[in-house]
C-alpha cells in the first residue's frame, strides 16, 4: 500500500473479552482528548480544527509505525453486541473518524501512520464472525488509504485462531488491498504465537517475506491478577514478552527467518529479560534446535517500536539489546497522550542519525516493496 516512491518521498481472558475491551475504551475515552487540549498540553498555541498552521506545525518526517484505527461500524457493532452497560466512557472512541487522526498526524509532524488493529481485535470465538469482521475491518482502512493517498498503510488484522480464514484474509490483504503487512495480537484464547497451531499461518507469511506487526492482548491467565491494576499497565508487556517466548521456544523465529516481526511497545519486558533468557533458555540441550543460534541473535533481528517506550529507561534498556536500525516509531495513537509521547521522544539522548533512523529511515527500508 506504501510504495518505495510513496515513501522516498517522505521528507527525511482471567477476564472475559468484554472486560477487557471495557478497560480498553475507559482508558482510551480519558487518552482521546479535543485538539485545544491536546494543543494546552503540549504547550502549544491553539490551532483551528484541522489546521497546522507553517509557523506552528513541525515538519512531517515522522512514520508511525503503531497508529490504531477504530472503523465506525466495527466500533458500533461491538459496543452493541458486547453491552458495556453505560456509553460514557467510550463516547469519544465512538465517535473517531479518519480525519481525527490526519489532525492528530498534522499537528505532530507524521506524514504517515500505518493502521492496526489494537486489542481485542476480531475474534470472538465465532468463525464466521471473526472472517468478516477482519474482511470489513481491512476494506475500511484500505479505503481509508487510498481517500487519503500517503497518510495511511495498513497492517491487515486476521480472524485468528482461525487459521484458514487467516489464510484467505492474508491473501484478500496483501494480494488484493496490497496491504503493507498483517497485524496479530501477542495471544489467542491463550495460545500465544509459537503454538503449532499457526504454523501454517506462518508458513504463508515466511513465504511472501510479510511484515508482521504484534500488538498485546489481555491474556487469558492474567486479566485479574492484580486488583486495582488495569491489564495495560504490566500484563501489556507481559504478554508481549511471553509471545516473544514463545516464538524462541517453539523455534517460530528461527524456522521463519524470512518474516520481518515488529514488536510493540519496545518488546514489552523483553530487553530487561534478555540476558536471563539467554542464560536459562540458551544453554538448554532440549532446546538447541529450536534455537540454534542463540536467544540473542534471534531478539537482536527482530524490530520494535517506540510505543510507551520513549522514557530514558526504556530506550537505554531497548538500545542495550538492540541497533537503533531495529528501532521504530510508533505512536499508539490514540490510545496515549500524544503531546507527551512526543515531548518524550524529542527529549531522548540520541544522534541525529539514529533519531532519522527511528523516525523514518527504519520504516522506509522495513516497507520497500520488494521487487516483483
Amino acid at each position: 500500500m506504501i510504495s518505495p516512491a510513496c515513501l522516498c518521498q517522505l521528507s527525511a481472558a482471567g477476564r472475559s473479552r468484554r472486560q477487557a475491551v471495557f478497560a480498553i475504551g475507559t482508558v482510551a475515552a480519558s487518552s482521546i482528548l479535543p485538539a485545544s487540549v491536546i494543543a494546552e498540553r503540549a504547550g502549544a498555541a491553539e490551532l483551528p480544527a484541522g489546521v497546522a498552521s507553517a509557523a506552528t506545525a513541525p515538519e512531517r518526517d515522522l512514520i508511525d509505525l503503531h497508529f490504531h484505527f477504530l472503523p465506525p461500524r466495527y466500533m458500533a457493532e461491538e459496543h452493541k453486541r458486547l453491552d458495556f452497560g453505560h456509553d460514557k466512557p467510550l463516547s469519544e472512541i465512538l465517535s473517531w473518524r479518519p480525519q481525527m487522526a490526519i489532525e492528530v498526524m498534522d499537528r505532530y509532524g507524521i506524514a504517515t501512520a500505518m493502521a492496526s488493529v489494537s486489542t481485542p481485535g476480531v475474534w470472538f470465538g465465532d468463525i464466521a464472525a471473526g472472517r468478516r469482521l477482519a474482511r470489513e475491518w481491512n476494506d475500511y482502512a484500505a479505503e481509508q488509504a487510498r481517500a487519503f493517498p500517503g497518510r495511511f498503510g495498513l497492517f491487515a488484522t486476521v480472524p485468528l485462531p482461525d487459521a484458514e480464514g487467516s489464510l484467505r484474509e492474508i491473501e484478500h490483504a496483501l494480494d488484493t488491498l496490497q496491504a503493507d503487512g498483517i497485524g496479530l495480537l501477542t495471544s489467542y484464547d491463550g495460545r500465544y504465537l509459537g503454538d503449532a497451531g499457526f504454523r501454517p499461518v506462518f508458513d504463508e507469511l515466511n513465504r511472501r517475506a510479510a511484515v508482521v506487526f504484534v500488538h498485546p492482548t489481555v491474556a487469558a491467565c492474567c486479566g485479574a491478577t492484580l486488583p486495582k491494576v488495569i491489564p495495560q499497565t504490566i500484563e501489556y508487556p507481559f504478554d508481549t514478552t511471553r509471545t516473544i517466548t514463545s516464538l524462541l521456544v517453539n523455534g517460530t523465529l528461527s524456522r521463519y527467518p524470512a518474516i520481518r516481526w515488529v514488536f510493540s511497545h519496545g518488546g514489552g519486558a523483553t530487553p530487561v529479560l534478555a540476558a536471563r533468557m539467554e542464560e536459562l533458555l540458551g544453554r538448554r540441550k532440549d532446546l538447541a534446535e529450536a534455537i540454534p543460534n542463540g536467544v540473542l541473535h534471534e531478539l537482536r533481528r527482530l524490530h520494535y517500536d517506540t510505543a510507551s517506550a520513549t522514557s530514558a529507561p526504556a530506550m537505554a534498556a531497548l538500545l542495550k539489546l538492540v541497533p537503533a536500525s531495529q528501532v521504530m516509531f510508533g505512536s499508539d495513537y490514540p490510545f496515549v497522550n500524544t503531546a507527551h509521547l512526543m515531548a518524550e521522544f524529542a527529549d531522548l539522548q540520541l544522534s541525529s542519525a539514529d533519531r532519522a533512523a527511528i523516525a523514518r529511515g527504519n520504516a522506509r527500508r522495513l516497507l520497500a516493496r520488494r521487487a516483483g
